[in-house]
């Protein structure tokens, strides 16, 4: 704490006193801030936004704790916890978990601070507000946390992904908050949190998958993306890999991976929506059906609408447990440029949140956000703004349906 005012601070503060009790917001008589009153401020009172403001404030100091920060950026305003440290015991439904990488990516990198861009986004939300479109407060049903970003190497991708899905399987084999009626999807029958993740390139979903079947079993993914995601790794003849050696995970053939162990739902009940990416070859979509997918274009949407792509995602998926991974690039470059892989012909914002919204009812385990690039993004971070409010719908789903057979 500082031990003295100075004069020109003593001043401001008494000029700043009267204003308020002229203008009926304080409770502080003219002039009491000065140097020999100091030390009897309430500062939980002073900073509390209610305060003056006719709503209710926290009027006690105990609650400017050691544990407050001011100003310290959470995804829409969600508590700070240090899940994997001191905090670990702490519990919540939700955790938010950043994963900032990038070096396996096919064209423009940038998407390991598409964590940090995403939080920025989301300053103007918070959990605490009303989703006046979803008709829910996802507070009133979901203890979320935001545990910061796991420190993924950034020389070794097998590395960084193995820390990753570490990190995953830790937060997921806990207990959430609250249980409820019925029985839990889990396999075996508690009630686990669910994770929202920022990415990070693409790549980071075959990790997070693998914790999610861990606890579910396999899934049906819904996945938001303008590329199938699918490609199956293949050696060619003038290939720099030499015999014997594996073909590393990328972000355009992790669905590859995924479908070969196990961790996606059978019987073609996971969708890709918004594709319209060019392709190599017509082998890509006969192997994107063995996979395990089908296929919502973009263009779909000028026939069926967003009620028709939502019919389509809910015949397709069913009443499986359900992960969204939504790479950013499925909105169109004009209303989201900053990515890495961009594809014109996309779906609009509005679309967008109207599909999400259309979404409610699923039962979906987790989420994650990918692709955001921030260094490309215009000046007023529309795209860092347009992924937080998509994650903030995420929470709302996630709300509106508990995790029960």
């Amino acid at each position: 704490m500082i031990s003295s005012f100075t004069p020109r601070l003593a001043a401001a503060a008494i000029l700043a006193s009267q204003a308020l009790h002229v203008l009926g917001y304080s409770e502080y008589p003219v002039g009491i801030v000065n140097s020999e009153t100091y030390g009897t401020l309430n500062f939980t009172e002073i900073f509390t936004p209610a305060a003056g403001l006719g709503g209710p404030a926290d009027k006690s100091n105990a609650a400017w704790s050691r544990m407050a920060f001011n100003g310290l950026t959470t995804f829409a305003r969600a508590p700070p916890v240090r899940c994997f440290g001191a905090d670990a015991e702490t519990g919540y439904d939700v955790a938010v978990l950043g994963a900032p990488f990038d070096t396996a990516t096919s064209f423009r990198p940038g998407a390991r601070f598409g964590p940090n861009g995403i939080r920025q986004g989301s300053r103007r939300i918070g959990i605490d507000r009303i989703n006046v479109a979803a008709k829910i407060r996802v507070s009133d049903h979901l203890d979320i946390v935001d545990c910061g970003d796991v420190p993924m190497v950034r020389t070794d991708n097998k590395v960084a992904l193995r820390q990753l899905e570490l990190a995953n399987a830790a937060l997921l084999s806990g207990s959430g908050m609250r249980s409820y009626p019925g029985k839990s999807l889990a396999k075996d029958g508690k009630f686990h949190p669910r994770i929202l993740t920022l990415g990070g390139d693409h790549t980071i979903t075959l990790p997070l998958l693998r914790g999610v079947a861990g606890i579910y079993g396999p899934v049906s993914v819904i996945h938001f993306d303008s590329h199938l995601d699918t490609s199956r790794p293949r050696k060619q003849p003038d290939s720099p890999w030499l015999p014997g050696e594996e073909m590393p995970v990328g972000h355009g053939s992790y669905f590859y991976f995924a479908h070969q162990e196990g961790l996606l739902a059978p019987n073609n009940a996971n969708i890709h929506v918004g594709i319209r990416s060019a392709i190599d070859s017509w082998e890509k979509y006969e192997d994107d059906h063995e996979f395990g997918f089908v296929i919502s274009h973009a263009y779909d949407i000028e026939d069926g609408g967003w009620q028709g792509i939502v019919k389509r995602i809910k015949d397709t998926v069913g009443t499986n447990p359900v992960y969204i991974t939504f790479d950013i690039d499925v909105i169109d470059p004009g209303s989201a440029p900053a990515t890495g892989t961009p594809e014109i012909g996309g779906f609009t914002t509005r679309e967008i949140k109207k599909i999400l919204q259309g979404l409610a009812g699923l039962k979906v385990v987790g989420a994650d956000i990918v692709e955001v690039a921030p260094d490309y993004d215009s000046q007023d971070q529309i795209t860092s703004f347009a992924a937080a409010d998509i994650g903030w719908e995420f929470l709302a789903i996630m709300a509106k349906t508990p995790l029960t057979e």
